[in-house]
């Protein structure tokens, strides 16, 4: 078996049973979870996208509401991904040694991994979708096409859930994550385009923001809640899918040094 087979995802019936395994678990305790996955979503569309929206009017050709709606649906998918493959796999990786149980299966590293990644992207489906319905009834959706969102909403949380477990595999504390929230993800929220367009940056901060995952989600999310045509679909895709394969492949191996030697 070559070194790029174990680190490549491969969906194999083990990865399923870990997101079966996650979507039982979480069903216990799936109106607590929506609420803080869904909530602070709902009052930033309500305060800023109303309140702050009254006084801005339109940004980019659309109105603000609408501006933010798709903003705040790209960002709280990175929010949810982050949250659930960093705290969340952390305590079933350590405190609980849930995952350490499972490799006594013939699951492998690979398999629990690619069922985290998996799992926390159905739930970051499943939070859009609610924010996708509210923006709608608030007016923010101008198009059908708008249900596009979601299967980009579940690449884009596949993305920053496996972003996500890569810092996981090497966290000694949960503690540790607070140097990923504040030094890389809180960066990547405020200048991603959520609130104001990327091109009323500096230029050369521009740049530099390409590098940012979020802003690719943020450049498929709006054109498609605003009813308008996409642009450049296949390389903001692209861009997506090759750090979530890249952080995938550095977790496993990082994982398979942690759980397995």
């Amino acid at each position: 078996m070559s070194a790029l087979y174990l680190f490549v995802p491969h969906l194999r019936h083990g990865a399923f049973a870990v997101w079966r395994r996650n979507a039982l678990v979480w069903r216990k305790l799936m109106i607590p979870s929506l609420l803080i996955n869904f909530g602070e979503p709902f009052l930033y569309l309500l305060g800023l996208g109303y309140g702050l929206g009254l006084y801005i009017g339109e940004m980019m050709q659309m109105p603000y509401l609408t501006f933010l709606a798709s903003g705040i649906l790209a960002s709280s998918t990175m929010n949810t991904a982050s949250f659930e493959s960093m705290y969340s796999a952390y305590t079933r990786m350590v405190p609980q040694r849930t995952y350490e149980a499972i490799l006594s299966t013939p699951l492998e590293v690979q398999d629990i991994l690619l069922g985290e990644a998996l799992w926390s992207a159905t739930k970051c489906a499943i939070s859009g979708s609610g924010i996708l319905l509210v923006a709608a009834v608030l007016g923010a959706v101008h198009d059908w096409q708008a249900l596009w969102v979601i299967p980009v909403i579940f690449l884009t949380g596949f993305c920053f859930s496996c972003l996500g477990l890569l810092v996981c595999t090497f966290a000694r504390g949960y503690d540790y994550f607070n140097y990923y929230m504040t030094l890389v993800l809180t960066p990547i929220f405020l200048l991603s385009g959520v609130f104001y367009p990327v091109s009323s940056l500096p230029t050369t901060l521009q740049s530099v923001v390409q590098f940012f995952p979020l802003v690719h989600a943020v450049e498929l999310v709006r054109p498609l809640v605003a009813g308008r045509p996409l642009l450049h679909v296949g390389f903001h895709l692209g861009v997506l899918l090759v750090y979530g394969v890249a952080a995938f492949g550095l977790a496993v191996k990082l994982a398979r040094q942690r759980l397995v030697v």
